[in-house]
């Protein structure tokens, strides 16, 4: 009876379903679903080709709608946050998957803390733009609390915790959501995942080498080369030197830090005029950005002298990155000294070799970070690495999966009085732990073999009368086109 019944399904059962290369069609990020406003009005307009008007990472960004004369919700999300519709969810997993594939085969240990937390954690007195960007605001308790901007922060709260009792050197890793109230330009949202690396312990760059083994070693695993990306590295300490050859007092480094900081940013007219502001002569102007153009160690050397402690510390880099093997990826750049105020000694940042991008990810050493929140200071360095970027980065190289929905079994009754004995057929398919979609509705054998199609399943168990009765289902091998009666003790 069965075998009738699988014939009347329009033949499928003797037609080969098409390539994997079809179905996954459906799954993509197609560029007609993307939005074509921006999405802020405070954010340029951006061409659909570019991929990121409206929708980035994985999820999707709309400008809210308002009501309709029905009274229907407004559907969209808070401007500048996203949705994860099933697809958006399998390439968010996948890209988290890769982040914590590369920390565990370095040996790293996962940490979380909460999204929430207390506000003086961000707040600091250096002009960092991240303290106007904060989500802060004053709980029902009265204390002023904030959505964390990083992660960098709630890592010092977690040493601090644990003070002497955690042993070192401590490997840690997170992946986890980030808010920032800022303009919103391709790869920038103002709610990102940020995956973070982070070495406590260890004094030497020796830290640092590892960190950046473990970037380079991701662009590796999804498909990126060091013709496609590359990271430039250099040390606050250069800086430091050159601001202290030209008299500049120590109080106002951290300033001119996040000044230059802006310099792949903004003109170099406009750094210049905001070093003035801040007091900086222009004799000194020329002198530091001159000095934040050289890119050889050598011609560093020349400037700082031998004993330069940024010397020594660039030149060991670069020596661990030889025997790592990814002394190639690596670019000497002194004008990349991060915006944050809690780096001290090395600083890098990931870039795309054709410029398109804003940097991709970013980190360094901050020995003195436990101390400005209480705490004793400890050696520690690490690195962000955000979503949103080096999602649009694969997007451009044409490297960017798009992972389908995959299950091992589709069950389906044949009748409804097989209903029970389906389901219970699932149950143990379940427990043996294949994956399994049971089809709750009476459903044609064609619909069952497209659905079993859309959903890339292995297999379609079939649950009919006659074979019911002797114990057993057919079994359907959809990638060897092949079917056999199964005893239902034997199945799994």
């Amino acid at each position: 009876m069965l075998r009738n019944r699988l014939n009347r399904g329009g033949g499928r059962t003797q037609r080969p379903f098409s390539s994997p290369a079809t179905w996954q069609g459906s799954a993509k990020i197609r560029s007609s679903g993307w939005c074509t406003k921006a999405a802020a009005s405070d954010a340029p307009a951006v061409p659909i080709k570019a991929v990121a008007e409206a929708r980035t990472v994985v999820g999707k960004i709309t400008e809210p709608t308002g009501r309709t004369d029905k009274g229907l919700i407004d559907t969209q999300p808070p401007r500048g946050t996203r949705d994860f519709f099933p697809e958006d969810m399998r390439l968010r997993n996948w890209l988290f998957g890769e982040f914590a594939a590369v920390s565990t085969a370095f040996g790293f240990e996962q940490f979380d803390a909460p999204v929430l937390e207390s506000e003086e954690l961000f707040v600091r007195k250096a002009g960092e733009e991240i303290t106007d960007q904060l989500y802060n605001f004053e709980d029902k308790g009265q204390r002023r609390v904030a959505l964390r901007p990083e992660l960098t922060p709630s890592l010092a709260r977690l040493v601090l915790q644990r003070g002497r009792t955690l042993p070192l050197p401590a490997k840690w890793f997170a992946i986890g959501q980030c808010w920032r109230y800022e303009r919103m330009t391709r790869g920038r949202r103002r709610e990102h995942y940020q995956w973070n690396m982070d070495i406590v312990g260890v004094a030497g760059v020796e830290a640092e080498a590892e960190l950046l083994a473990a970037i380079v070693t991701f662009f590796e695993r999804v498909g990126l080369s060091k013709d496609d990306v590359g990271v430039k590295v250099s040390s606050r300490k250069v800086l430091q030197s050159v601001l202290t050859q030209y008299g500049v007092p120590p109080e106002s480094f951290a300033r001119v830090c996040i000044i230059v900081d802006k310099l792949d940013k903004l003109p170099r007219d406009k750094v210049e005029e905001e070093l003035r502001v801040l007091g900086v002569p222009p004799a000194t102007i020329d002198g530091v950005l001159s000095a934040l153009s050289i890119r050889s160690l050598e011609e560093l050397s020349r400037l700082l002298g031998p004993d330069s402690e940024a010397v020594a510390d660039l030149t060991r880099l670069f020596q661990l990155a030889e025997g790592y093997g990814y002394k190639d990826w690596l670019v000497f750049d002194p004008s990349v000294v991060r915006g944050l105020a809690y780096y001290t000694g090395i600083v890098f940042e990931g870039f795309d070799r054709e410029g398109k991008l804003r940097a991709i990810c970013g980190g360094g050493r901050y020995d003195r970070l436990l101390g400005a929140f209480g705490g004793d200071n400890a050696p520690m360095a690490g690195f962000g690495f955000g979503d949103a970027v080096i999602v649009e980065l694969l997007k451009e190289k044409g490297k960017l999966p798009a992972p389908p929905h995959r299950v091992d079994d589709v069950v389906v009754p044949l009748d409804t009085a097989l209903r029970p004995a389906a389901s219970g057929i699932a149950s143990r398919l379940r427990r043996a732990g294949r994956s399994v979609d049971l089809v709750l509705e009476n459903k044609k054998m064609k619909w069952a073999f497209k659905h079993a199609e859309k959903l890339n399943a292995s297999r379609l168990v079939l649950v009919g009368a006659s074979e019911w009765e002797r114990g057993k289902v057919v079994v359907k091998d959809l990638a060897k086109f092949h079917q056999e009666e199964v005893p239902v003790e034997d199945l799994i």
